[in-house]
């Protein structure tokens, strides 16, 4: 899914330079094309039961290398996510979305550290879903440290500054589902700066191809 890795975010831009990326930015609707996930059959685990996306919030991250990620979420914390080299959006050509799977508390240190043990494994494992295999390292690399950054984030294009900042240690992870297409599953460990308890995430998503959204 993403051409790069994640890097850590620099000091944040103002809010009126929000990307608008495929006319999709925080107060507009993405209308989604069902098939991207409906085409991938029964053995899916990801499952939607609507079409479009109300964006109330978007989020941006620098990568090292020069390109951006932008996540545009709705209130129930779906996730449309576009990859691009500029940070405008404008040349974005990597587009997922994203359902959330599973929300957690870690209620100790040690549940803490058996979490960020998981994310270096080449094959995730959960009771309710089938083996994914690490998709940002090949799964012959052995154990691979995961990779951390900071989120912007804003709910309104006229703020001065982001309402949040979220620092997250994260994994990707994939598998293929015979000749129609893949799934994706993000494992993530998720701080706000100020405030929050820290989280562990599992999301589960689908790649989309330029002709299955609109805004």
């Amino acid at each position: 899914m993403f051409g790069k890795l994640f890097g850590r975010k620099d000091e944040a831009g103002p809010a009126d330079h929000l990307a608008v990326v495929r006319n999709v930015t925080v107060g507009r609707t993405i209308r989604l094309d069902p098939l991207a996930w409906r085409r991938l059959g029964a053995e899916a685990s990801f499952k939607m039961d609507r079409d479009t996306l109300e964006i109330t919030a978007q989020g941006l991250i620098k990568l090292d290398a020069g390109g951006y990620v932008h996540r545009f979420y709705t209130d129930d914390h779906l996730l449309f996510q576009a990859v691009s080299d500029e940070r405008d959006g404008s040349d974005a050509n990597d587009f997922t979305l994203f359902a959330p799977w599973r929300s957690e508390y870690p209620a100790s240190g040690q549940e803490k550290r058996l979490w960020n043990d998981r994310l270096q494994d080449p094959v995730w494992l959960e009771n309710d879903l089938p083996p994914f295999q690490r998709y940002w390292f090949s799964e012959d690399e052995g154990r691979q440290a995961p990779v951390s950054f900071w989120e912007d984030i804003w709910d309104d294009r006229a703020a001065l500054a982001p309402y949040a900042r979220i620092y997250q240690t994260c994994m990707l992870y994939a598998r293929d589902l015979g000749g129609e297409g893949r799934e994706l599953l993000l494992a993530i460990a998720m701080e706000p700066e100020k405030g929050g308890e820290l989280t562990h995430e599992i999301m589960v998503g689908v790649p989309l191809a330029f002709g299955e959204f609109s805004a």
